[in-house]
């Protein structure tokens, strides 16, 4: 039976503003009223004159039943649209530590405002999966094991506005990613993109974080990754307990996983080379007093301490040592990228998908991240995220930071 035959009971009035052709934002929310069987009636519909005004949208929505009006008011929302005439948003007050109450609401990537003593207001670090907390006349994001008994938490739908980010209007800066992932695109075209992204981020006095994985010296990347570093490039360095070891394992011994960074042959006993890294950042102390007592002289992590850079080392069940500087916490190993991601412009995820998913996790949706590895399926996932604004690039690692290198320092 055709939704147009059921008797609809359940009826809401929303709107929605924004780039909603050009984003194709209106057939997702005319296929998401369908998807949950229900009925539009589009009431007002304004089309921007210009490449830089926003559409506006008014929409009737019917629904055969209360379960699936909150569920198709909950897509919309995630779309853009909010409820006409829905007055200011419903709190409850958490009653235990880390527990919501049920019907709270989750938050998308995307910005968002709420509406409060009949104003709206922007939410606060603004990240997806988290709860909204109201709370001195101001409201932000605050993840599920940080709420505190007492916090007001906003719950159903009400008095929520979400704004997706649009596709980009100047499409020059992310044209070579308008066709999807290819690992045919020309990685010349990628690097001269991603290196216009960095100049307009720190033009705009905005942070450039990276996120790298030990596929980064395994693939030759140290060098220019260091260069990058030293030459200002980067302003927080996201990584795990590997690339730390491996970095200083190139470094101190002039091998990576035992393989001669100069030949690439295996070096004799070449095995335990990571562990002496490892033992060395020990008997220093930490990779800051290895550095400052002359026994780390190069590499990334070298450039970092050098350069004032911060950088964050997550730890992980299957690491080595670890070394002395990683986060073992992983609670706190996530509060420290967060901090490190405050500010942010650009993300380069390189070659990590752990971490690049967990990064992607906490940034807004309008902070751009540039994911390059060689596996389709990383740059994919990450890609798939929740936003128009991560894009990838299918290269070798080290290839693709040489480029970008020689491309920004030696311009």
């Amino acid at each position: 039976m055709s939704s147009n035959s059921v008797a609809m009971h359940f009826h809401e009035i929303v709107e929605a503003e924004g780039h909603l052709i050009d984003s194709h934002i209106m057939e997702q929310i005319f296929d998401s009223v369908v998807e949950c069987q229900g009925r539009f009636e589009v009431q007002h519909f304004h089309i921007g004159r210009t490449n830089s005004d926003p559409s506006r949208l008014r929409l009737k929505v019917e629904a055969p039943s209360s379960e699936l009006m909150h569920q198709m008011l909950a897509q919309l929302l995630g779309l853009g649209c909010s409820p006409v005439d829905g007055g200011d948003a419903e709190v409850k007050a958490v009653e235990r530590d880390c527990c919501a109450p049920e019907d709270f609401y989750s938050t998308t990537n995307h910005r968002t405002m709420v509406r409060w003593n009949n104003e709206w207001m922007d939410v606060e670090r603004q990240r997806m999966d988290a709860i909204i907390v109201i709370e001195d006349g101001h409201a932000f994001c605050r993840r599920l094991r940080d709420l505190r008994r007492g916090d007001r938490v906003v719950v159903g739908m009400r008095g929520i506005r979400v704004m997706p980010e649009s596709k980009e209007r100047d499409r020059m800066q992310f044209a070579f990613m308008s066709n999807g992932i290819s690992s045919e695109r020309q990685v010349e075209t990628a690097v001269r993109q991603t290196a216009a992204l960095m100049r307009q981020a720190l033009a705009n006095q905005q942070r450039i974080v990276v996120v790298a994985g030990p596929v980064v010296i395994h693939t030759g990347g140290a060098a220019p990754l260091a260069t990058l570093i030293r030459h200002g490039w980067v302003q927080a360095l996201l990584a795990g307990n590997a690339l730390g070891v491996h970095d200083m394992e190139a470094a101190l011994l002039g091998t990576s996983l035992g393989v001669r960074t100069a030949d690439g042959r295996l070096e004799e006993h070449g095995h335990r080379n990571h562990m002496r890294a490892i033992n060395a950042v020990y008997h220093a102390g930490s990779i800051r007093a290895a550095v400052e007592s002359g026994k780390l002289n190069s590499g990334v992590m070298y450039e970092c301490v050098k350069s004032d850079v911060p950088f964050v080392l997550a730890g992980s069940l299957r690491d080595d040592g670890p070394l002395p500087d990683t986060i073992t916490d992983m609670n706190a190993a996530q509060d420290a990228y967060a901090a490190q991601l405050r500010g942010a412009g650009l993300v380069l995820c390189l070659g990590s998908m752990l971490h690049s998913i967990a990064t992607g996790n906490m940034c807004p949706s309008w902070v751009k991240l540039v994911c390059v590895d060689i596996n389709p399926a990383v740059v994919t996932k990450v890609s798939d995220r929740g936003t128009g604004q991560a894009v990838g690039v299918v290269t070798d690692v080290g290839m693709f930071l040489d480029m970008l290198a020689r491309t920004l320092v030696n311009a």
